[in-house]
């Protein structure tokens, strides 16, 4: 057997190496089911010997849907066994979405999770020339359907095991063939701006970039790490995937989306990754949960909060910190730090990432100040994630760090970064003109984003290179960055910022519907829903109290100081990706919310106190319906209209 450079080979090597030490585990009706790298590895050769028979060859795709389970993982390293290219889709994703994805990519063959998956695929199948055969994991409301489009994964294991006794050197020799140039997986970009692309990503670009990021972190085969988001996502495919090969570390599968903070208490993680949104949410829920505790526990998780943010952050970089500081930030830690820790599942982490928006500051120290050891990093599916990371010892919470391992980071004339590394992109499938296009002569990768390097070397990120625009007297404005401000609120859970060629900047507000609301019932404003909870006055002015302290932000720094938000309006509806108003990883689509509440933007410039709205919404099962309302024009106070009215 050749070098243990593919992931198939890395499965093999840790099955002789480490057979019965755990691989994956996977939680299943409150019970946690464990499978040593020995028993993944029989899993995989007889579904790989299963597909075979069907066949699935070098170079065919196979799509895979799903909430994070073992055998869903098995099925990628079954499927880059046979030279065959796995191609996750977003299991929430409507069957529409999941039809592009399947025709670009020349599906043939598709394994999935359960019947909401099945029933998806059905109704685009006939849509999709290629896809010839579904399997199911879940056999669950299946009995009737017509079995000759579907597979139960049971039944294509059995057939691999029949394979396996009259061809035992069959799954080794397959193995064998691959090369560490051969695309491993081609996952698709969120379409922020247009058409996903599909990003095909070899088991050099994902491996070499992933022991580097182990070699940094200084991971072992001892770490335990929680796969909980969506499985289409570059970054769970390195984390949890990639990484685990590589280093021979156990990947846990929470029982559904809904109990991920109860298992990540049970498995206690020291290597972890989550984007803003989801330390926001958790933050959220320890804030509400405050709001309703004794005034005597709120008092005391303040000043233990207060100690923390002021000496917290230092004492987790090994700073100089006076003796008496670390006494208190000791006792805080028994009484409030550590007790909140355990209940966030932070208790083991080591390591812990964020990643795909940025974070605001007060966030970002919040989990430092108790003593998690929180980083930035930047990055993108066409370069493998691994971009920058921020040293230990060296975490700004307005930087993404310095360049990782191997990798150069460049700022070309218009101020795009720019990256050359070992896990540059193979290519677009089928799209050889925007793969040339995304690549300088030399070789590196144009990111489309516009930041440049600080005095200690760190980078930073503005925005999207061809978002950054001007209002009409020539201020610099970045929306996405004034998204963030807002979002770094409680109480805003989205925003959509305009002002390009504009006299002002304007908003869009979301409100968070589970910390607005807790809000109201604890002042007894009564509300039937989000559209009415959105609609009340109370509740404006609290967001107005958001705006205002974003444009105080915004005025401490010079060159943001005019893009001070003058006036927004808060939204009737939640922002959705089923209403393509957001991607999968729920990126606002700016352009998109832009055309399709044109008549919302223009009230904003014309003056107008309210303008009505009409908006078709797609709900759970399918259908369509019409939501209306009065959105009333909000005005906010900026800095400047301060100090004229002080200077008055």
């Amino acid at each position: 057997m050749p070098a243990a450079d593919t992931f198939p080979r890395l499965l093999i090597e840790h099955a002789h190496q480490r057979g019965d030490r755990p691989a994956i585990r996977e939680k299943d009706l409150g019970i946690w089911q464990t499978y040593s790298w020995k028993q993944s590895l029989d899993e995989v050769r007889s579904l790989a010997c299963g597909l075979h028979t069907l066949g699935l060859g070098r170079g065919d795709t196979l799509a895979i849907v799903g909430d994070n389970r073992p055998r869903l993982y098995w099925a990628m390293d079954a499927a880059q066994a046979l030279g065959a290219i796995p191609v996750p889709l977003y299991q929430d994703a409507v069957a529409e979405e999941m039809a592009f994805v399947l025709t670009n990519a020349d599906v043939r063959f598709a394994i999935v999770e359960d019947q909401e998956q099945v029933d998806k695929l059905l109704e685009v199948k006939s849509r999709c020339p290629r896809l010839e055969l579904i399997i199911y994991d879940d056999p669950r409301g299946l009995g009737h359907y017509d079995r000759a489009q579907l597979r139960a994964y049971e039944d294509v294991q059995a057939a691999g095991r029949d394979l396996e006794r009259t061809r035992p050197e069959f799954f080794e020799g397959e193995v064998a063939q691959a090369q560490p140039g051969d695309v491993a997986i081609m996952l698709y970009t969120s379409g922020t701006t247009g058409t996903p692309k599909g990003v095909m990503l070899t088991h050099d670009n994902l491996i070499v970039t992933g022991r580097g990021g182990i070699q940094r972190e200084r991971l072992t085969a001892d770490e335990e790490v929680l796969a909980y988001l969506p499985m289409a996502w570059v970054g769970d495919n390195l984390f949890s995937y990639c990484q685990g090969h590589v280093a021979g570390f156990c990947v846990s599968c929470p029982e559904s989306p809904d109990t991920v903070l109860t298992d990540m208490r049970e498995i206690g993680p020291t290597y972890f990754f989550a984007p803003p949104r989801v330390l926001e949410n958790l933050l959220t829920t320890v804030s509400i949960r405050m709001e309703d505790a004794s005034r005597f526990k709120r008092w005391l998780y303040a000043r233990c909060m207060e100690l923390a943010r002021r000496w917290g952050p230092s004492i987790l970089d090994g700073k100089p910190v006076p003796v008496g500081a670390r006494l208190g930030y000791a006792l805080a830690d028994g009484l409030i730090l550590g007790p909140l820790r355990n209940v966030l599942g932070f208790s083991r982490i080591r390591v812990a990432y964020t990643a795909g928006e940025a974070i605001g500051p007060d966030l970002f120290q919040f989990y430092r100040s108790l003593g998690v050891n929180l980083k930035q990093l930047y990055g993108s599916t066409e370069t493998s994630v691994f971009v920058c990371i921020q040293p230990n010892g060296q975490v700004k919470p307005e930087s993404v760090g310095t360049p990782a391992t191997d990798v150069e980071v460049r700022i070309s004339d218009q101020g795009e970064v720019q990256v050359r590394s070992p896990g540059v992109f193979h290519g677009y499938f089928k799209a050889d003109a925007a793969t040339h296009e995304s690549m300088t002569p030399d070789g590196f990768f144009r990111t489309g984003d516009a930041g440049f390097f600080d005095e200690d070397g760190h980078l930073r990120i503005i925005d999207r290179a061809k978002d950054v625009g001007r209002l009409q007297d020539g201020t610099l404005f970045a929306p996405k960055y004034l998204e963030n401000k807002l979002k770094f609120f409680p109480f805003i859970k989205e925003a959509v910022a305009f002002g390009d060629r504009r006299p002002f900047a304007a908003a869009f507000v979301c409100i968070d519907l589970a910390a607005v609301g807790n809000w109201a019932e604890r002042r007894n404003l009564p509300y039937t829903g989000y559209i009415d909870l959105a609609g009340q006055q109370p509740v404006h002015d609290l967001v107005r109290s958001c705006v205002e302290q974003a444009n105080a932000a915004l005025a401490a720094d010079p060159r943001l100081r005019g893009s001070q938000i003058h006036r927004f309006l808060v939204l009737h509806k939640e922002l959705d990706a089923d209403d393509g108003e957001l991607t999968r990883t729920r990126k606002v689509r700016r352009g998109f919310i832009a055309e399709k509440y044109a008549a919302l933007v223009e009230a904003l410039y014309s003056g107008q106190p309210a303008v009505r709205v009409e908006t078709q919404v797609r709900f759970e099962d399918g259908r369509t319906g019409l939501v209306r309302a009065e959105l009333p024009i909000l005005e906010a106070l900026t800095v400047d209209d301060e100090d004229e009215r002080r200077a008055a």
